[in-house]
């Protein structure tokens, strides 16, 4: 245990800021600290794919495949309110999805009135692009913290999946 020059007991001792730490991490403290840091975590994620997304794709468009690869199947609707756009602003944007090969459209046998919307393989691939190199610009961002904050982060997400993710 350390000791200062005073012989008092060192506020820097490591087991001792372990368990201010623990004292602080009420549920109350963790809703604030994910409400304050997730949505500047986002926010990079979302200038880097946005970054990575092609020049030839508006921030809508690049949405709507990112969306559409984690919901295949949807309608347009659903895709219209995900978006926060009109059915005919919708329609209009995915017809030029359509053109360009990067979303199928499907009309679903004994339902004419219903379309359901996939994203094409080649929408996959800038995709996949984008998120790739998003990854590498976290890896550098992660690669500046000490190895025990990357483990931390790692544990706090795998508890976070658990309850979010099911």
């Amino acid at each position: 245990m350390a000791i200062d020059s005073g012989r008092r007991l060192s506020h820097n001792c490591w087991m001792q800021q372990l368990h201010h730490a623990m004292i602080a991490a009420t549920p109350h403290s963790c809703a604030a600290e994910i409400l304050e840091v997730v949505p500047a975590v986002m926010r990079f994620i979302r200038t880097e794919m946005r970054r990575y997304r092609g020049p030839d794709l508006s921030v809508p468009q690049f949405r709507s495949l990112v969306f559409l690869s984690s919901s295949p199947g949807v309608s347009l609707t659903i895709l219209a309110e995900f978006l926060g756009l009109s059915l005919p602003a919708t329609s209009r944007l995915v017809e030029g999805l359509v053109r360009r090969s990067l979303v199928d459209r499907r009309i679903p046998p004994g339902n004419r009135r219903s379309v359901s919307l996939s994203v094409s393989a080649h929408g996959r691939k800038i995709i996949c692009s984008a998120r790739r190199a998003t990854e590498r610009r976290l890896e550098d961002v992660m690669a500046a913290l000490p190895t025990e904050d990357c483990v931390a982060i790692q544990r706090a997400l795998r508890a976070l999946r658990k309850r979010f993710c099911q």
